[in-house]
């Protein structure tokens, strides 16, 4: 089980490398778009998140380390599937987040982690966002993204008692939200007409092509997550069994 995951790992970061846009100008919020106010408080509000997330990766990491796999898994899915940009908004671009899946198996806490490398990484090697805007792009991406995507996965999980509902959900609201958050990241620095105004300018520009890839992204998810499950329905199981100790209630 553990080969066929490594497998399939290093299919997706091959997958990522093959298809890499080659235009630098896709991206997140892009190196020195935010005023220096906006960028120092995102990075302040982020930490805290971070942070957390970490204490929660090494508590999991010591006591079960054979699921660092999974989450090189999680982190991977992100990382292929945030790479895939589509210019949208000026400063900013439309491209699916990956981070639900990871949410549903990890929770979001952990999610803020990865999220945080996976951005880090793009913005040193593909000049995919931006240093300084690494607290915003991270705080909307790997932080609010993720809260959705879990607390979407719980909901529908306990409505509809259907695993692909809830999942595609899970993907589903992991990707809008980030961008409506993003969106208001940028309506608060750029509040042209006001905050208001400039919120539904963004937000607008982002649903025409936010939204037929979050179908998609919701589609995606659901196909790994079975392919996940056929294949590591045991460590799915411990998972879903450590939630409650190793993770605590995520709130």
């Amino acid at each position: 089980m553990k080969k066929r995951l490594l497998a399939f790992l290093l299919l997706l970061i091959v997958y990522f490398v093959v298809n890499v846009p080659t235009n630098a100008a896709a991206m997140h919020i892009m190196e020195g778009y935010l005023p220096i106010g906006w960028t120092l408080f995102w990075w302040v509000v982020f930490l805290p998140f971070f942070i957390m997330g970490l204490v929660k990766i090494k508590k999991l990491t010591e006591e079960h380390p054979q699921l660092k796999l999974m989450l090189g898994l999680a982190g991977a899915f992100v990382f292929v599937l945030s790479a895939l940009k589509i210019p949208s908004v000026t400063g900013s671009s439309s491209h699916p987040t990956g981070v639900g899946l990871g949410s549903v198996l990890f929770g979001p806490k952990m999610m803020t982690v990865l999220g945080t490398f996976v951005l880090f990484f793009q913005a040193l090697l593909l000049a995919h966002g931006g240093i300084t805007t690494l607290g915003a792009n991270a705080f909307s991406m790997a932080v609010v993204g993720p809260l959705a995507g879990y607390y979407a996965y719980k909901l529908m999980n306990r409505l509809t008692n259907k695993q692909a509902i809830a999942i595609f959900s899970a993907a589903f609201m992991a990707n809008m939200v980030t961008y409506l958050f993003t969106s208001l990241q940028l309506a608060l620095a750029f509040p042209t007409n006001g905050v208001v105004t400039s919120f539904l300018k963004f937000i607008t520009i982002f649903a025409v092509t936010q939204v037929p890839l979050a179908i998609v992204e919701g589609l995606l998810t659901i196909v790994v997550w079975n392919w996940i499950a056929a294949y590591n329905g045991k460590e799915i199981r411990l998972l879903e069994n450590l939630k409650q100790g190793v993770f605590g209630h995520e709130k």
